[in-house]
């Protein structure tokens, strides 16, 4: 596919869903306008062509109101929808980074090197339902990888690292492994079946981040400066958070497991979040902190 023809693709797609709904008269103005309508309409055949390799390629659907004859794109699927997202995110840096070659020496970017390696022949398997093989090194083990066989249910991004979780056959759990700490990945003739009751989107839903935990889900509060807030706000801890507002701070609440990871992103805000509830989280809290203190006072 030639990158103008993918950049139609995006172009199409952004503009309906900024608009929500369009005619095509409509699309066709901004289209001539646009930098990849070459100052031409889109002929009629042309763009039912491009709908069609939208749906095939991004898995959108463009509908039409057969009442209002206007466009636009079934957002139906919540989770779908916040994928499609990310990958229209990314494609579209993608196109402007390509773009920006004059000034490669003032852009800077953060690594993702678990996408480079891994991140492709493990959604093959997920496509697939085979399983994958791979030497696993974790930060808490020495010596040489330990052999795993997993059979992969979802990936997960998370802190520009990327996770893949699913089953462990020889142990018979769902444990979650990081893709910069595999090696030797394989992708075998193993087929498997997802169990009916198994809920991808409920497995981390009461979680900070990728560390799962069968404890209670808890109100976690938290006070927050005024500052802080304005980062919380725009960049939500987490999908359950919820904000009241007074003169000289903000009170934030969520409904999450109490996990290591939780502890550490709270932790590293210093003084500008302070753990008011539940009492455990506060423990958790001032452990670190004392622990911490040790450190310096030895």
């Amino acid at each position: 596919m030639s990158k103008n023809l993918f950049n139609r693709y995006i172009w199409i797609v952004d503009t309906i869903r900024r608009h929500g709904t369009i005619t095509r008269q409509e699309l066709n103005r901004l289209w001539v306008r646009s930098s990849v309508g070459d100052g031409q309409p889109i002929p009629r055949r042309t763009f039912y062509n491009y709908r069609n390799a939208i749906e095939e390629l991004f898995k959108i659907n463009i509908e039409c109101n057969p009442s209002t004859f206007e466009y636009y794109i079934d957002g139906s699927d919540p989770h779908s929808e916040s994928v499609t997202d990310w990958m229209l995110n990314t494609a579209s840096l993608s196109n402007v980074l390509s773009d920006a070659r004059d000034v490669s020496d003032k852009v800077f970017l953060e690594d993702v090197p678990s996408s480079r390696q891994f991140l492709s022949p493990v959604i093959s398997a997920m496509k697939e339902l085979n399983a994958i093989t791979f030497g696993y090194s974790p930060y808490s083990r020495t010596g040489v990888p330990k052999p795993v066989v997993l059979e992969p249910y979802f990936l997960k991004i998370f802190k520009l690292r990327w996770y893949v979780t699913g089953r462990n056959v020889k142990e018979n759990v769902i444990k979650t492994y990081a893709l910069d700490r595999m090696s030797d990945l394989t992708v075998t003739d193993s087929s498997f079946t997802i169990p009916a009751d198994f809920d991808a989107e409920a497995y981390f839903r009461d979680s900070f981040g990728i560390v799962f935990s069968h404890g209670d889900v808890h109100k976690v509060t938290l006070r927050v400066t005024p500052r802080q807030a304005k980062y919380f706000r725009a960049l939500p801890l987490h999908h359950s958070q919820s904000e009241m507002i007074h003169d000289q701070y903000s009170i934030f609440t969520y409904n999450l497991r109490l996990t290591p990871d939780f502890v550490q992103e709270l932790l590293s805000y210093g003084p500008n979040v302070t753990v008011l509830a539940p009492a455990e989280l506060r423990a958790m809290m001032l452990t670190n902190l004392q622990q911490s203190l040790e450190n310096y006072q030895q």
